[in-house]
């Protein structure tokens, strides 16, 4: 890296709050497999032309230099394919000799080459942003793809092809494209701060004007909804476009101006096109699609689960969910794993960190709390354990790790009714819970981790979808509180992603925007920095 690229990237790190001696990133494919896939094209003794001829670039070579050009419109940087300077050097290439023509062809390729790599498989690592999600896609074979485009009638979709094949990716990039061109006409409209905290519908509001064209801008208000557009009143067709806003963006849908409202329609679209950048980034780290698959999007608080990649979203099972409070200490990690089988009125087994910062401390205070939370004392790993009595020597054992502590089934399970065991290194899985009220919240950060699910019936009936044994009356009566322990193994796992986007696109037509619950958009901004290939 050139030293003016190292000092920029240690600026860009700075400025996003983040040490370059902690940011550490490889790409997803490196130049040097770059480099080979360009060196096995022009290798042979006759010198290739893809993208030359007697009279400078060919139709083929155009469509490349303009493809790199367009790189913002895939989610990517043109910068990164040199698009710019290959566009210049492009002008002169006529009448050029062998050695400027070969130098540009090459340079081309390797900037193409690169280009299909990114779109496969994204420009980092997922490990490197702590996501310990395997890369889905082998490296594409880049002579072949350079070879494919060259040769094409319609090179836009040769690259369409390397891009991830599901639906909502595809809605990802038509929503990118809108946003571009929002952000080129909308500047930052600048709403003045609020008078009060909030304000109500039918209450003055000076900058009632720029919300509404703001709102009308965004599709959030109907032109005609409201017809005082220069009264500076916040109305109720404002109002119902406020509220649809905040139904889009993650908050409490109100219909109420208030200071994380007003914030949210604050922040420049600029940033909401990065945030739709960052989404693409990271859906190139998805598994192909295959068969049923679960997906948990943690900014967004809700899960999906997919018959196959083409599910419409009537067709889905969607709900909410419950994520981990904080990072790092008690967030919810970005994982994957296979959901290998259910447990009906499951046993909670109190968890170290919980058991002593929380309950141990409660137990020693007073004994009372275990019979009424329903919690006991075993010697032992199993289910079958003896139970051991809460004595200050056995709570000294529990303290040493020599007895465990668990929570019967029961009304105030922390688990609810079942949970669904996705074996893995964070020991994170799905459950119930018996606080339903806390769904009702926008912002759902409260576990220690685990996700709670808001309707644990439909999630069984999808995961037992191809098991006729398994009927709803069947369900119901495992979910009842008078119900026996039960564990069922899976005659086919399901893959479970624990995910990580804060922005979604909708099958409407509307783009969802969340708040980055664990700065982990910021993270990737600088991975992404750190691996920006060298000017």
């Amino acid at each position: 890296m050139t030293p003016v690229a190292s000092l920029l990237r240690a600026l860009l790190l700075a400025a996003l709050g983040l040490s370059a001696a902690l940011v550490s990133a490889s790409p997803a494919v490196s130049e040097t497999q770059v480099s080979a896939a360009v060196d096995a094209l022009y290798g042979a003794p006759v010198p290739l032309r893809l993208w030359t001829d007697a009279n400078g670039l060919t139709p083929a070579g155009r469509a490349a230099v303009a493809e790199l050009s367009a790189a913002p419109l895939r989610g990517l940087r043109a910068d990164d394919y040199d698009a710019s300077t290959l566009g210049q050097r492009a002008d002169a290439l006529r009448g050029a000799g062998a050695g400027v023509i070969a130098a540009f062809e090459r340079d081309l390729s390797r900037a193409l080459a690169r280009y299909v790599a990114h779109l496969q498989r994204g420009r980092v690592r997922p490990q490197d942003a702590g996501y310990p999600l395997p890369l889905p896609r082998e490296v594409p074979d880049l002579a072949a793809a350079l070879r494919a485009y060259a040769s094409s009638a319609s090179p836009s979709t040769v690259l369409d092809g390397y891009e991830p094949r599901y639906r909502h990716y595809a809605l990802l990039k038509s929503a990118l494209a809108r946003y571009r061109s929002l952000e080129a006409v909308t500047p930052r409209i600048g709403l003045t701060a609020l008078p009060r905290k909030r304000v109500k519908p039918g209450e003055g509001y000076v900058d009632a004007a720029k919300l509404r064209q703001l709102l009308l801008r965004l599709g959030d208000l109907d032109a005609g909804q409201s017809q005082a557009e220069n009264a500076a009143v916040f109305d109720a067709a404002l109002s119902a476009g406020v509220a649809r806003f905040q139904q889009r963006h993650g908050l409490m849908s109100d219909g109420v101006l208030g200071e994380s409202t007003l914030r949210a329609l604050n922040l420049p679209l600029a940033s909401r096109v990065h945030q739709i950048e960052l989404a693409m980034e990271r859906a190139r780290w998805l598994p192909p699609p295959g068969g049923p698959f679960i997906l948990v999007n943690i900014p967004q608080f809700r899960l999906f689960a997919f018959r196959g990649p083409e599910d419409r979203e009537q067709a889905m099972t969607a709900m909410n969910v419950i994520v981990g409070r904080s990072f790092p200490q008690t967030h919810t990690p970005v994982f994957a794993a296979d959901l290998r089988y259910v447990v009906f009125r499951p046993y909670w087994d109190v968890p170290s960190s919980i058991l002593h910062k929380e309950v141990l401390p409660q137990l020693r205070r007073d004994a009372a709390v275990a019979d009424k939370e329903g919690y006991e004392l075993v010697r032992g790993q199993g289910d079958a354990s003896p139970v051991v009595p809460l004595t200050p020597a056995s709570l000294d054992a529990l303290e040493r790790g020599e007895l465990r502590l668990r929570q019967r089934a029961g009304a105030k399970n922390a688990l609810g009714a079942v949970k669904f065991m996705l074996p893995n290194a964070y020991n994170v899985y799905l459950h119930s819970t018996p606080s339903q009220r806390l769904f009702g919240q926008s912002l759902r950060a409260f576990s220690h981790g685990c996700i709670r699910v808001e309707d644990p019936l439909a999630l069984a009936q999808f995961v037992f979808a191809d098991d006729p044994s398994w009927t709803k009356a069947r369900i119901v009566e495992a979910l009842q509180d008078e119900a026996p322990m039960q564990r069922i193994t899976l005659k086919q796992p399901i893959p479970v992603v624990v995910f990580y986007a804060t922005a979604i696109a909708a099958e409407d037509g509307r783009m969802l925007f969340f708040e980055d619950l664990y700065h982990h958009d910021r993270r990737l901004d600088a991975l992404l920095a750190a691996a920006r290939p060298a000017p």
